[in-house]
């Protein structure tokens, strides 16, 4: 489908002729014939390409074939609305940075106003794709990264993506760390990984390279096809499943243990909820104040939010927030399982808020706790009130008798925690 560009639309203009302008057949100066035109989306902006076609005036064999620039298509491809610059950077987005398309057309609308459907998206990716495959398989450019290699160690294993998808079958080259091919199979049979295996060694025999060793999950359709297609090579388990298979007792107990802990950290929604509403209750006080300044003759300063806002409600947000994302994590391997994990992570933040209380308890509790009462009763272990005061503080309350300040503790509180 074309692409249609606005009316108003301000394009570079690009000229580009032949480079070589000699008759391949008869040697004579050939002549231009025609213009093609052409419109495409660049980093730097919308070009209209011209280019102009040749042709051998005489009436020798040449005349009858038109001639294009060849730079052509080192600006932009065939039939497409980008050129290879926009191409590129979609392509480094999707599979270096894993962009959403919607991340990716929003940023390309925002940053170059280049505007252009998540369909067109989706195909330019698929065309990346097939050309980095392609890249990747090039025998020669093979042979070049394998020429310091004496001897190759390779593995294969099945992933999953997506339940209900067929599994997908790796062949990876470990000295070099680079994936071979990959290919999905809808059954692991022993005929199917077998094809798989052979295909690996016409790849071994075309870089005429050595190899060492081959590492698997040691399924029988593995160990099968490996001994028919290398006989004398090693199979060797893979550490990462040989650990994973022996750990799996600990793992069932670990994963009891996460479920336990996320019973216990209940309540964040809840104090998010209650602060975000001590944010939005705040915002008109302060532009009630604003309001009230006198305006005329007199320069009025910017009115900033209060501290209590900027500062210590954000750290109880913060908080909030790296909980919830120990509590969701799941990664770690049988080294380190995400159960041992999350206890670890859990109890530095409890260490973290318990400091953070210790300092607090050198401010003013009464203003403290009028301040913060979510956080005194969610977060925090709930004790008795503290009599205990210190002599020059008590001395300090019983000669001034000022009035206390929430204000200033909680900006006191709200610098050590930032400072922690």
């Amino acid at each position: 489908m074309p692409y249609h560009w606005p009316k108003d639309t301000d394009f570079a203009l690009w000229e580009l002729d032949v480079l070589d302008r000699d008759c391949p057949v008869c040697g004579r100066f050939m002549h231009i014939c025609d213009h093609r035109y052409r419109h495409f989306h660049s980093l730097e902006g919308p070009v209209e390409l011209v280019c102009k076609l040749n042709h051998c005036p005489d009436a020798c064999q040449g005349h009858k074939k038109t001639i294009s620039p060849e730079l052509e298509m080192t600006i932009a491809l065939p039939k497409m609305a980008i050129a290879w610059d926009v191409f590129c950077w979609i392509g480094h987005r999707r599979f270096s940075r894993h962009w959403s398309i919607a991340q990716i057309q929003a940023e390309l609308s925002d940053q170059y106003h280049i505007k252009i459907s998540a369909d067109s998206i989706g195909r330019y990716i698929q065309s990346y794709q097939v050309m980095l495959a392609a890249r990747q398989e090039y025998p020669t450019t093979l042979r070049q990264q394998y020429k310091s290699v004496d001897e190759i160690i390779l593995c294969i294993d099945g992933l999953q993506p997506e339940k209900g998808h067929e599994t997908l079958y790796v062949v990876r080259e470990l000295t070099q760390k680079r994936v071979w091919f990959a290919e999905p199979l809808i059954s692991a049979t022993a005929q199917e990984v077998r094809r798989l295996i052979a295909r690996a060694k016409q790849w071994v025999e075309s870089l005429d390279k050595k190899v060492g060793l081959w590492l698997s999950d040691r399924q029988d359709a593995f160990v099968t096809g490996i001994a028919a297609e290398f006989p004398d090579v090693p199979h060797r388990y893979c550490d990462n499943h040989f650990l994973r298979d022996v750990a799996k007792p600990v793992l069932e107990v670990d994963s009891h243990a996460k479920v336990t802990m996320r019973k216990k950290v209940r309540g964040l929604r809840k104090i998010e909820q209650t602060v975000l509403k001590q944010q939005g209750a705040e915002a008109p006080k302060d532009m009630t104040a604003a309001d009230a300044q006198p305006t005329a003759g007199v320069e009025v300063p910017a009115v900033s939010s209060s501290p209590k806002t900027d500062s210590a409600e954000a750290v109880v947000l913060d908080y909030c927030a790296a909980v919830r994302g120990i509590v969701n994590d799941d990664q770690g391997g049988p080294l380190h399982p995400p159960g041992l994990r999350m206890a670890e992570a859990l109890s530095e933040v409890r260490e973290s808020i318990q400091r953070n209380l210790d300092e607090k308890k050198g401010g003013s509790p009464r203003s403290n706790l009028a301040a913060w009462p979510v956080v005194s009763t969610e977060v925090s272990t709930p004790c008795g009130p503290t009599t205990r005061r210190s002599e020059g503080t008590s001395r300090r309350s019983r000669k001034s008798r000022q009035p206390l300040n929430p204000e200033a503790a909680v900006v006191r509180f709200a610098r050590r925690s930032s400072r922690n």
